[in-house]
């Protein structure tokens, strides 16, 4: 199997965006038993449900008890099974088959009670029924998969009852911008742009055996489409749905090291070594529905 990366603009025509949404729900399914079984995800106890969640995070979220929480594009619901042991009823919707199989068994065998939808975040309306709620949470690698940020901050708009809040964490766009060069020191990792910060040119396709993760090779579906999406375009997606922005936050700060110069932070997390400029890696947004 190669590794292919085509940037926006390079090769053959594109599928359209349907089909590369189903592309990436197959490759979503391929990647899910890589993921189970790593070190990444330390699904053997070697990591919690709260080592994925910024000290910050559960300050600007604050009391979750009692309330209803529906956390969008969860992947294996190791986030999600957070909000449930914070005393939410919570409801994790991802687009997997595989992945929600495997959220499912994960929270039974933890005593979790968190309830698992299969669906694809544009159809999350209408696979959620009548249901609303308090708190809408998606981030750390979701936008990338999504074609167009104003539908879907319209439907996180439509899943949230009146006054209640969207809350955004998310890889910052400079983050997926950069890419490690050559360096005349070899103690240090220097990087550069590699990669558009800005959406404008259309996807990219990858198609690549390996997922993020440690493992073997994905096996089966290995092509996938990602959109850039700039700070701006997201905040204005969100306004643009009739919320209320009220904090955006940026952070050096990484749950896992995505580069070799990396260093571990107090709480876990990983940054640059203090050589090293400091730059955004991670942002995060809340907004509120205004109140009926």
């Amino acid at each position: 199997m190669t590794t292919e990366t085509s940037e926006p603009g390079a090769g053959a025509p594109l599928p359209r965006a349907e089909e590369m949404i189903r592309a990436n729900q197959a490759n979503w399914d391929a990647r899910t038993p890589v993921h189970v079984a790593s070190a990444f995800y330390g699904l053997d106890g070697s990591r919690t449900a709260e080592d994925w969640f910024a000290p910050f995070e559960w300050a600007d979220l604050g009391e979750l008890a009692g309330r209803d929480v529906l956390h969008l594009q969860c992947h294996l619901g190791t986030e999600t099974a957070a909000f449930a042991g914070r005393g939410a009823r919570t409801v994790g919707l991802d687009f997997s088959a595989v992945a929600v199989e495997e959220a499912r068994r994960l929270a039974a065998e933890a005593g979790r009670p968190v309830e698992f939808v299969r669906s694809d975040v544009h159809r999350a309306v209408e696979a959620l029924g009548d249901r609303r709620f308090d708190l809408v949470y998606t981030g750390k690698g979701a936008l990338c998969y999504l074609p167009d940020l104003t539908v879907w901050a319209d439907i996180v708009s439509a899943l949230l009852r009146p006054g209640g809040t969207f809350y955004l964490v998310e890889f910052h766009p400079l983050l997926d911008s950069l890419g490690p060069g050559p360096s005349p020191d070899p103690e240090r990792q220097e990087l550069r742009l590699h990669h558009d910060y800005l959406a404008g040119r259309g996807p990219i396709k990858n198609d690549n055996p390996y997922t993020y993760t440690d493992g073997p090779p994905v096996q089966g579906a290995t092509t996938c489409y990602e959109w850039r999406h700039g700070l701006g375009e997201v905040i204005s997606a969100v306004v643009g749905a009739g919320l209320a922005v009220d904090l955006v936050r940026e952070t050096e700060l990484l749950p896992w090291k995505r580069f070799d110069a990396m260093e571990p932070a107090e709480n876990g997390w990983w940054r640059l070594p203090p050589s090293e400029p400091i730059i955004p890696m991670l942002y995060a947004l809340r907004a509120r529905k205004p109140a009926a």
